[in-house]
């Protein structure tokens, strides 16, 4: 956030609402403010070609931002050199200062990354750009519930923690200012920066930072209970501080006769959580106890149970108000031990006791790396840092000062197991690293991911199984005749996905079975004289039932899929069933059994079941023969498995004819079919350079599709054998394949693989 003022001759502001004006009269003030020397005072933990590169990034950003203007009247560079002012208080390294000094020049300076790359280096042109990148990410505030994704989504998209505290940077000083920038913004970034950055800063360790983004927010959103509250703590300190002297008195005298080296400090609750206790737990301003505390610092772990013990034997300790994160350390690695104790006069008075390490940890977090320099004896000071992700940070060892090292451990993401993606309308959803296009469609919704065809990421066409990174924003194209394709479930990752591919597999598979079993058992009815299986009216209901219980199936869409799927044979159901229809007295018709059964010269002629390659799970085609139409094809209704078409002279077909030949029905191919077959072709030749480009585009040639190719394992030689598989529309067009081929001058012949009859 970051809004100069336009003097009024000038245009409106461009971009964040920066402008360029002519000539610029700058105060003395100001001039100071804008000048190098400020910040050259806090760089002595740099050496000096560090320095010089620092110099050079605020040049640079100088002369960009010329003739910028902040609300105040300042000029913008005051703005970078703040950010980068705080960053060196942090001890950050040359790189993160000199990106804190360049942040905005990308976004509205017209400057480039490469031109940064050039003159900079990329660590710090990527670190400018990080940066830029979450400048665009815009936070509906009124959305709350997306709170806590967004703050993961900041941390996860900044594989480098630089990132993060410069933007930590960038947004305290913006808040130290928010007071310049017009009222009616104030409510947007106090909100944005209570609910996003304060709780980032806190994640990381950097208390000080936590306190002042809450307080600096709770000001601007609440300005009249924020004056109020500041005159009732301003009265309250000056009735207190006769008390407040003397418990640190006592307690310094108590310290004093253990003979324990100790440093204590006065600490005072911030109004904003004043504030809060007050809300969450109903209670007057009188009735906030613990407005005042001490901390307690001394050399050494065990020190802090000794200390403790000491403060319980001045003063009584309120129960359950003893609180040890030593032991158990807080997630960002905040260590301490937390007491209240009632103090003279009744007042409760709130002690913290820690290390000087754990004080330096808990108030700078992650970047306590550059400013802790104590180590234990044993060596085991990183042991009780609390968080691992801290301690594998302190690991380093403070002599190397190694930050190349140190930014190695940090680029991982501080949320490595999901990735944070946008919707169209920047709704954030998480999903598991590894998540795909299709687990984002199903996690949208069942149907959109059912349907999905194609999806966009940034805008750009991508594969299904494409994995998603944070921040993408991803569009999802559905068609309302698609359906989940198998293969998905080989590259899906979360759970909800894999589950409704399969349930809609599962279904698709049912109903097909059911559609091809009424088909099955219609014929079969056919050909003992009935016209029409019975209906589902009341008149048929008896029929039904008996036929069920004869089966043992529960419904009647459960029978046909049973004989879809060829767990039931549909000549012997239809037997049944012509007796239980012949009991009602509805007898065959003889017309009818005369001309299914044969045919004008006494040959057997039933029926055929048409085939159109709509049938999809219900019906296969086995891959012994792969028959393509004009094939004289013949079906075997495996037990579960629906129905197997197989060649009619196919090997494996005669022997399942001799074993098992009542599930055996008699198939043909539709007069039109719907789509491509697959059949085997083998290809012999001569082995050289370019090859198999040439019999690709000879296949392409014929418009047949390759689905599979098999050039064996043997050494090279002279001459080869390919075999593929291609997907044709029928015979004729797998002909006209054939005689492409043969006409190519690399191939020695070409022709169809079948099992030998």
């Amino acid at each position: 956030m970051n809004t100069p003022v336009t003097p009024p001759t000038e245009s409106p502001p461009r971009a964040k609402g920066k402008s360029r004006t002519g000539t610029v009269h700058i105060a003395a003030a100001n001039a100071a403010a804008a000048s190098f020397a400020g910040l050259t005072a806090r760089l002595d933990y740099l050496n000096p070609a560090d320095i010089e590169q620092v110099r050079l990034a605020y040049r640079f950003a100088d002369e960009a931002h010329l003739g910028q203007l902040r609300n105040n009247g300042e000029p913008y560079i005051t703005h970078p050199i703040a950010v980068a002012a705080q960053c060196a208080d942090w001890r950050l390294d040359a790189q993160a200062l000199m990106a804190a000094l360049l942040h905005d020049a990308i976004e509205d300076c017209g400057v480039t990354k490469s031109e940064l790359i050039e003159r900079f280096g990329s660590a710090v042109a990527e670190l400018v750009d990080g940066l830029t990148k979450l400048d665009k990410l815009h936070f509906n505030t009124r959305e709350e519930s997306q709170a806590e994704s967004f703050r993961k989504m900041l941390l996860a998209m900044a594989r480098d923690v630089r990132v993060i505290l410069i933007k930590l940077a960038d947004r305290s000083h913006n808040m130290r200012t928010l007071s310049d920038v017009p009222r009616e913004k104030w409510g947007r970034i106090a909100s944005e920066t209570l609910e996003i950055y304060a709780p980032i800063a806190h994640r990381l360790g950097l208390n000080q930072t936590y306190r002042e983004l809450q307080d600096l927010s709770f000001r601007h959103l609440r300005p009249w209970r924020y004056a109020t509250l500041s005159k009732a703590v301003e009265k309250a300190r000056s009735r207190r501080r006769d008390l407040i002297q003397r418990v640190q008195k006592e307690v310094e005298a108590a310290f004093t006769t253990s003979g324990m080296d100790v440093r204590i400090a006065g600490r005072e609750k911030t109004l904003y959580s004043i504030y809060r206790k007050m809300d969450d737990k109903h209670l007057s301003f009188a009735q906030v106890t613990d407005i005042y505390g001490f901390r307690v610092l001394v050399p050494e772990v065990i020190d802090c149970y000794t200390a403790l013990g000491t403060l319980h034997q001045l003063y009584k300790p309120v129960p359950g108000k003893f609180k040890d994160h030593i032991a158990i350390a807080k997630v960002n690695g905040y260590q301490s031990l937390h007491t209240t104790l009632v103090g003279p006069s009744g007042v409760n008075v709130e002690f913290q006791v820690r290390t000087e390490s754990m004080h330096i940890v808990a108030e700078s977090g992650v970047a306590a790396h550059w400013l802790y320099k104590e180590k234990s004896a044993d060596g085991a000071s990183s042991d009780r840092l609390g968080a691992q992700w801290l301690q594998s940070l302190l690991d380093i060892q403070d002599e190397t000062r190694d930050a190349a090292e140190f930014w190695d451990h940090v680029k991982v993401d501080l949320f490595p197991d999901a990735v944070y993606v946008f919707t169209p309308k920047s709704q954030i959803m998480a999903l598991p690293r590894g998540a795909t296009v299709v687990d984002f469609a199903y996690a949208i919704h069942s149907n959109v991911g059912d349907r999905t065809v194609a999806a966009k990421v940034g805008g750009e066409l991508v594969p299904l199984r494409t994995e998603l990174k944070n921040g993408d924003v991803i569009e999802i194209i559905t068609a309302p005749v698609s359906a989940p394709n198998p293969a998905w479930l080989s590259f899906v990752r979360t759970g909800r996905a894999r589950s409704k591919i399969r349930h809609h597999l599962k279904t698709m598979a049912h109903t097909e079975s059911e559609d091809l079993g009424g088909k099955l058992l219609s014929q079969a009815l056919r050909s003992e004289g009935i016209e029409h299986l019975p209906d589902d009216s009341e008149a048929q209901t008896g029929i039904w039932e008996k036929l069920l219980r004869f089966t043992g199936n529960k419904t009647r869409a459960e029978l046909l899929a049973d004989i879809g799927m060829g767990k039931r044979i549909a000549n012997i159901v239809a037997k049944r069933l012509v007796n239980l229809l012949a009991e009602q007295g509805e007898k065959p018709n003889a017309v009818l059994l005369t001309r299914e059964r044969f045919d004008t010269t006494g040959s057997s002629s039933l029926t055929g079941l048409a085939l159109d390659g709509s049938e999809n799970a219900s019906v296969q085609f086995a891959k012994c023969c792969r028959p393509i139409p004009g094939d004289s094809i013949v079906g075997y209704l495996g037990r579960g498995e629906g129905l197997i078409v197989h060649a009619e002279n196919c090997p494996t077909a005669r022997k399942l004819q001799h074993k098992d030949s009542e599930r055996f029905i008699q198939v043909e191919w539709a007069d039109e079919t719907v789509r491509p077959f697959e059949t085997g072709i083998s290809v012999m030749v001569s082995n050289g350079k370019g090859v198999l480009a040439k019999v690709a585009s000879a296949l392409a040639a014929a418009e047949t599709d390759i689905t599979h190719i098999d050039m064996g394992e043997e050494a090279a030689q002279d001459t080869a054998e390919l075999r593929f598989v291609i997907a044709v529309r029928d015979l004729a067009h797998l002909e006209a394949a054939l005689r492409s081929l043969n006409r190519s001058k690399s191939v020695i012949r070409a022709g169809r693989t079948r099992v030998a009859s």
